[in-house]
């Protein structure tokens, strides 16, 4: 079974990684920059970016040298963060089709959430600064700051 990420979920957590990628460089990072680099839509990203400066994880800089940068260290916003602001939460939680009163229902509902517990904990551990380390390793160039 394979966990659901959707496109705008994926967006997300690229421009956050790039942001990551820039932070402490005093250079705010422009959407177009992300756009390119990543072939991400440039209007879907603005929609992405304004979701995360709204939950205070990216703060922008206006005018001609503006753009978009962290709002705290790499270290200190995990994937789970960033998941959890496009997507709203929790996600949709698993609803029987088979009655509810069935023990057997009733064990395998409590046997996913536990599954979703733990997954949700284990994105909340892995911070963009692992990520990025991650990436660095994978690509030198595209993410040497």
């Amino acid at each position: 079974m394979l966990m659901r990420i959707s496109a705008k979920t994926e967006y997300a957590c690229i421009a956050v990684l790039e942001l990551a990628a820039q932070y402490g460089t005093g250079q705010p990072v422009r959407i177009r920059k992300i756009a390119d680099r990543h072939d991400v839509p440039p209007r879907f990203l603005v929609q992405i970016l304004l979701q995360l400066k709204g939950a205070g994880l990216v703060a922008s800089t206006r005018g001609a040298a503006g753009g978009y940068h962290l709002a705290r260290p790499p270290e200190q916003v995990s994937l789970g963060e960033v998941m959890e602001v496009i997507e709203g939460g929790d996600g949709e939680a698993w609803r029987p089709n088979a009655s509810a009163d069935s023990p057997a229902v009733k064990v395998l509902v409590e046997t996913w959430e536990e599954i979703r517990s733990k997954e949700r904990e284990w994105l909340r551990q892995i911070t963009f600064a692992d990520l990025l380390e991650r990436a660095r390793s994978q690509d030198q160039q595209m993410y040497y700051i």
